[in-house]
C-alpha cells in the first residue's frame, strides 16, 4: 500500500451490510461486513467481532490495496473450489453440499470440526457422510486449533482410517507452530500418512515464515485480508516454499474476488481452493453471485488500457445493498472499527 487515503474518503465510500446464513458458521447466522469504493474498485473489510485494532489492520490494509491500487494480473482465469461443511448433523450433509451444485463436479471437500459444544463422534460421522456421498471428491478436516495433541492424533488416525487416500489433510488441528511440528512428528511415527496444513499459525503470528522454517506444516492456508492484501500475502507463499490452498474470510463477492485474485497469481496451484463460501449465504450484495459451477470460479476480470486483463471485483447490486443495509447504530459501530484501524496503519 503506496499510500494511506484520507480517513474521510474511506468512510464516506463506506456502506455497511448484514447477510443472514444458510447453517451457522465459526458462531454466527449472520454476517457482517464494511464495503468500500476506491478509484480500482470495490473491495471488503470485515474483520470477524472479537478482532480488536491491531488485527483488524491487516484487513483495512487489504481492503484500502484492493480499492486504491487493484487486484492485480491473472495467470490463470479459473480457480478449482472445494466445498465447504460446517458442523452440522450428518443427516444435514448431503443439503450443505447440494448448495455447491452437482455432487461430481465438487473436486474436494473442507469439514469443520472440533467446534464448541460438538463431540468427537459427531465430527467423525460428518466425515464419513461426506465420503459416503462423494467419495471421489478429496477430504480436509479444519479444526481451528481447537484440539488437544491427544485428540488430534486419536481423531486424525479415525479419520484417516475412514477417508483412505483421499484424505488430503488436515487444517491447523492443533494451536500454534511448534505443537504442529510435534503433532507431525507422533502422526509419523505411527505411520499415518495425513499432511497438515497450518492456518491461524501462519496469520496470527508476527513471523508467519515460521512454519516453514519450523518444518512445522506441508502446506499452507491463506486468506487475504488478515495477511494484509493480495501482494502481501503472495509474497509469503512465494517465500514459503510451501504449497498453497487459498481460502476465504467469510467473504461477499465482493472480498471474493481478492481470494480469487490470489489463487489465480500463484505459480501452482496443486489443490482445490476453499472459495466457494458464497454458498454458505442465503444473499449476496451482487446480482450474479461468485458462486461455484462444475467445481469452479471463473475470476472477475476486466480490460485494463496498460495491464490488459486485470482481476475486477463485482459492482454490488443497488437494491440488494439498500436491503441488508445495517442500521445507523451498527454502521456507527463499523466507523468506529475501521477508525481504530485506520489509526494502526496511520501510526506504522
Amino acid at each position: 500500500m503506496h499510500l494511506l487515503p484520507d480517513r474521510g474518503e474511506l468512510l464516506e465510500a463506506a456502506a455497511t451490510v448484514s447477510l443472514p446464513m444458510r447453517t451457522r458458521f465459526r458462531g454466527q447466522t449472520r454476517r457482517e461486513v464494511m464495503l468500500i469504493r476506491g478509484p480500482a474498485g470495490w473491495a471488503e473489510f470485515g474483520p470477524f467481532p472479537e478482532y480488536g485494532p491491531v488485527e483488524s489492520a491487516h484487513w483495512l490494509r487489504a481492503a484500502v490495496t484492493a480499492a486504491w491500487e487493484g487486484l492485480g494480473a491473472p495467470l490463470r482465469e479459473q480457480v478449482p473450489i472445494n466445498a465447504t461443511v460446517p458442523a452440522v448433523a450428518p443427516a444435514e450433509v448431503e443439503q450443505v453440499l447440494a448448495n455447491y451444485g452437482d455432487l461430481d463436479s465438487i473436486p474436494a471437500v473442507k469439514i469443520k470440526v472440533a467446534e464448541p459444544g460438538a463431540n468427537t463422534a459427531d465430527d467423525v460421522a460428518r466425515v464419513a457422510e461426506v465420503c459416503r456421498l462423494l467419495p471421489r471428491a478429496g477430504i480436509r478436516v479444519d479444526a481451528n486449533g481447537a484440539w488437544s495433541m491427544a485428540q488430534a492424533v486419536s481423531q486424525l488416525c479415525k479419520i484417516a482410517e475412514i477417508a483412505g487416500p483421499a484424505f488430503e489433510y488436515a487444517e491447523q488441528p492443533v494451536a500454534g507452530i511448534e505443537p504442529l511440528a510435534e503433532l507431525r512428528e507422533q502422526l509419523r511415527s505411527r505411520g499415518v500418512p495425513v499432511l497438515i496444513a497450518a492456518d491461524e499459525a501462519i496469520r496470527k503470528v508476527d513471523d508467519p515464515l515460521r512454519v516453514a522454517a519450523l518444518g512445522a506444516a506441508d502446506l499452507m492456508v491463506v486468506k487475504v485480508p488478515p495477511l494484509g492484501g493480495v501482494t502481501r500475502a503472495l509474497d509469503i507463499v512465494n517465500r514459503s516454499g510451501l504449497p498453497a490452498v487459498v481460502s476465504s474470510a467469510l467473504d461477499t463477492s465482493i472480498g471474493l474476488s481478492a481470494g480469487l485474485a490470489l489463487a489465480a497469481q500463484l505459480p501452482d496451484l496443486p489443490y482445490a481452493c476453499g472459495l466457494g463460501t458464497v454458498s454458505l449465504f442465503e444473499h449476496d450484495v451482487v446480482a450474479a453471485p461468485l458462486l461455484p459451477s462444475a467445481g469452479v470460479i471463473p475470476v472477475p476480470l476486466a480490460e485494463d488500457r496498460e495491464d490488459g486483463k486485470v482481476v475486477r471485483s463485482p459492482e454490488p447490486d443497488p437494491e440488494l445493498l439498500h436491503r441488508h443495509r445495517v442500521s445507523a447504530e451498527r454502521q456507527a459501530w463499523w466507523f468506529d472499527r475501521l477508525s481504530e484501524a485506520y489509526d494502526v496503519l496511520h501510526g506504522s
